[in-house]
């Protein structure tokens, strides 16, 4: 049986426009003699569509999707079409929706099977919408018995190390059925490191059943998520026999009677969680949520720091240098060297470039608070308001001009609050909110790699916000390394103060930054949306109360 893989990049919600995707993918390679054609999960809605799927007019334009579907299939005899979509379930209690894969052909539905295991962790809410399938089974075609899962309903072998949340295994059920290829389809998340978990779930389950496997993924962003794509084939000995590029749509055909094993180098894998793969996830990040939410242009300030050279850097990238604008503020604190270096980077990636100084904004607002503050040292409130002055030039600009203003704060100045509400907090995405600031450095070398775009005194000089003299970052929190260490511990892993005092770090620190995330929470909610490129990311996927009082302890 000849099989082609489809790995596309839906828009959430555009049900018209992923449908003439599909489509189109389907009419251009039919004369190829496809005999199944294969997308990812909830294709026809894009992943994840969240609350979309409580509108009756979302699932009646799903409904008339799959029909034109059907329709497409009558114009290609032979050809099969397996994708994701929603489907209504018209019985009892429960969830009126199912996650569902169709498989369509000569305008009948083969199969319709519906999700087995929903995923309710982390980013994932699948219960919220959907039904679990009642039942699981195979279907014939060309010869072959499909086992068809969806995305989650492959992560529940009882072999592997991760925790196990479900008591079946929709894998092992449909080898039992008697299927003779499994196909997974999946809208399956990036983050740094997962591509070698995801390879050992796809591969073990070959070399357990014997039997090929056959995973296909979704690629882009949609919002704070980048899908990876990596799509991949192994053979019934377990063997790689193709697999598709990383952040990018491709396509790849098979023939199941043909399934030799390739020279693998392993250059499509991210083992060790790889700067390279987490610099085209942010790439891809920022160009799709950029276009699918309706922009073409973006903004940034400039303020010769490491964090927003590398989000102009990546910006570019991802947009086109025409297509970003670096904006330099500089006031009565700002060193000749960052106004500089800001200029400087912005030669080095062709962007275009301002300066626009605040010192007469700045005064005139102390000016006018001058007899509220009549008597009081000056402190944070002064500082705080040359961060509000530039996030508030920097808005005007956006509205101006129609560019997308970028936020540029990193992940440990975000969990220790770090930053101005309605300053430098200002923004419609923070490009590196799910860094910490030494992935941030490790991430400049990679963009300097082949030469110097970022200049070398931009990473050398000691991080500072330059709000009042000599300021330095590490005048008001610990070092770095320290601060990023307890933060992982923290945040990611779910550890205690007390546990992580006992790995050897100083007590009064712990508990000071313990007691700065917590505090930070009400920033955070308000801060823009970040890319997500950590197992554990700010956001969506830690849901920690504001109005609280607890004891990490």
């Amino acid at each position: 049986m000849k099989i082609t893989l489809c790995q596309l990049n839906p828009v959430v919600g555009d049900i018209d426009g992923n449908a003439d995707c599909l489509c189109r993918a389907v009419q251009e390679r039919s004369a190829s003699e496809c005999d199944l054609f294969i997308f990812s999960e909830l294709f026809l809605q894009g992943y994840p569509p969240r609350d979309l799927l409580e509108r009756e007019w979302f699932i009646r334009r799903s409904m008339s999707a799959i029909e034109r579907i059907k329709e497409l299939s009558v114009s290609v005899p032979d050809t099969a079409i397996l994708f994701g979509t929603l489907m209504p379930i018209c019985r009892g209690p429960g969830k009126p929706l199912a996650n569902a894969a169709l498989l369509v052909k000569d305008g009948r539905i083969l199969l319709e099977q519906h999700k087995t295991l929903l995923p309710t962790y982390d980013i994932f809410d699948e219960t919220r919408y959907f039904q679990p399938a009642s039942s699981i089974t195979t279907v014939r075609l060309g010869g072959e018995t499909l086992g068809v899962t969806i995305c989650e309903d492959a992560w529940n072998d009882p072999r592997l190390t991760l925790p196990r949340l479900y008591d079946r295994d929709p894998v092992g059920e449909l080898v039992s059925a008697g299927a003779t290829i499994l196909i997974n389809i999946s809208a399956s998340p990036f983050y740094s490191g997962k591509e070698h978990v995801r390879r050992s779930i796809m591969q073990g389950h070959s070399e357990r059943h014997s039997i090929p496997m056959i995973f296909v993924n979704q690629v882009g962003g949609n919002d704070e998520l980048v899908f990876d794509g990596g799509s991949m084939v192994f053979n019934g000995d377990g063997a790689p026999c193709g697999h598709l590029p990383r952040f990018e749509e491709a396509f790849f055909s098979l023939d199941t009677r043909r399934l030799g094993a390739i020279v693998d180098n392993g250059e499509h894998e991210d083992v060790d969680g790889s700067i390279a793969s987490v610099h085209d996830a942010l790439v891809l990040g920022v160009r799709d949520y950029v276009r699918k939410c309706g922009f073409s242009k973006a903004l940034l300030g400039l303020s010769g720091g490491i964090d927003s050279a590398v989000t102009a850097a990546i910006a570019a990238r991802a947009l086109g240098s025409g297509n970003v604008w670096g904006v330099t503020m500089p006031s009565r604190y700002s060193s000749e060297g960052s106004v500089d270096d800001s200029a400087v980077l912005a030669a080095n990636l062709g962007i275009r470039f301002s300066r626009i100084p605040i010192e007469n904004v700045f005064s005139s607002l102390l000016s006018s608070l001058e007899p509220f503050f009549a008597g009081l040292e000056p402190d944070i409130a002064e500082e705080n308001l040359q961060a509000r002055v530039r996030g508030t030039l920097l808005m005007a600009l956006s509205n101006k001009f129609g560019a997308l203003l970028l936020s540029t704060g990193n992940k440990s100045e975000l969990a220790v609050g770090y930053g101005t509400l309605y300053g430098d907090m200002n923004g419609g995405l923070c490009v590196i909110s799910d860094l910490p600031k030494a992935r941030v450095y490790e991430l400049a070398g990679y963009i300097n790699r082949e030469k110097e775009i970022i200049p070398v005194s931009t990473i050398t000089k000691a991080p500072s916000a330059e709000l009042r003299p000599d300021q330095k970052d590490q005048d008001s929190l610990p070092p770095y390394p320290v601060l990023d260490a307890i933060l992982e511990m923290l945040v990611e892993e779910g550890e205690s103060c007390d546990t992580i005092v006992q790995k050897g770090f100083d007590p009064q620190t712990v508990k000071w930054v313990a007691r700065a995330v917590a505090r930070s929470e009400y920033k955070r909610r308000q801060a823009p949306t970040g890319l997500k490129v950590t197992p554990k990311a700010f956001g969506s996927g830690r849901r920690f109360p504001i109005a609280a009082r607890y004891d990490w302890s």
